[in-house]
């Protein structure tokens, strides 16, 4: 004889309640994905497990100056509306301006952090790179999420740009926007960006915005005169514009990088 089976039927109601949740799940589902607009990036998407494992934790120190050059740059940040940072590599560019603009979109102070850079490779094809604009710009401007982690946390780095409060984009894509107050704007690595691309970035600044544009003057990977030596030729004296320099005894990244540039660049 057959055994009977113990499983107990689901009721008509049971089964109501179970494509209920189904449905729910999948609303929750496609919201996630669609949050955050066609110009943000998921910075370093393609490595999500590595990230999880190695994202640096977060700091709940408000950011303190290493030595009186940074405290110098922090202030010019906080005071002017566009603030120039030149100088080398480890000086503390763009940790500076990642840190501070992480800790006014956490204050309430600004509504968006907008980062952004010229899509130039350091003197080497990368060839082709899968994935969409987005997860291609992914990979130039990856330096900034171990910022972001560190000063925010990686749940709410990840929230921000899935909603849109964290953008990442190309300069190119940068045509055509205004950028409003409430917003927070970091370029980087100006150097490589050409007179026409920084007057099209510098053209975009709208009222109660905060600009930070950063780069190496000798570092620059196109030919001829670069836009960030250009516009700080151009608008240094300007009463709303503050330029930095930061020198080789600022560096803050270790003692072997001041050695490697000054035996790459002999003063």
């Amino acid at each position: 004889m057959p055994k009977r089976s113990h499983a107990k039927k689901k009721s008509s109601h049971d089964r109501y309640k179970d494509e209920n949740s189904y449905h729910d799940e999948r609303k929750r589902s496609s919201r996630k994905n669609k949050g955050g607009g066609a110009n943000v990036v998921e910075l370093n998407s393609q490595s999500a497990h590595l990230n999880q494992a190695y994202s640096p934790r977060r700091t709940n120190e408000i950011l303190r100056a290493q030595n009186s050059a940074q405290q110098h740059y922090i202030d010019a940040i906080k005071k002017y509306c566009l603030t120039f940072g030149l100088g080398p590599a480890g000086t503390g560019k763009s940790y500076c301006a990642a840190a501070l603009a992480a800790e006014a979109l956490e204050s309430g102070r600004i509504e968006r952090i907008i980062l952004t850079r010229p899509a130039v490779e350091a003197g080497e094809t990368l060839g082709f790179l899968p994935g969409d604009v987005n997860e291609k710009f992914g990979v130039y401007i990856d330096a900034f999420r171990d910022i972001l982690n560190e000063r925010l946390g990686g749940g709410t780095v990840d929230y921000c740009l899935r909603h849109g409060r964290i953008v990442a984009a190309p300069l190119a894509f940068m045509r055509g926007k205004t950028f409003g107050e409430n917003t927070f704007v970091i370029l980087d690595e100006a150097q490589n960006t050409t007179p026409s691309q920084m007057k099209m970035f510098l053209t975009r600044i709208g009222e109660e915005c905060k600009v930070v544009i950063n780069g190496d003057l000798v570092q620059s990977d196109i030919h001829g005169r670069n836009g960030l030596a250009d516009a700080v030729d151009k608008l240094a004296d300007l009463p709303k514009v503050y330029v930095h320099q930061f020198e080789r005894e600022d560096i803050v990244r270790s003692g072997l990088v001041r050695d490697i540039i000054d035996r790459y660049e002999p003063a």
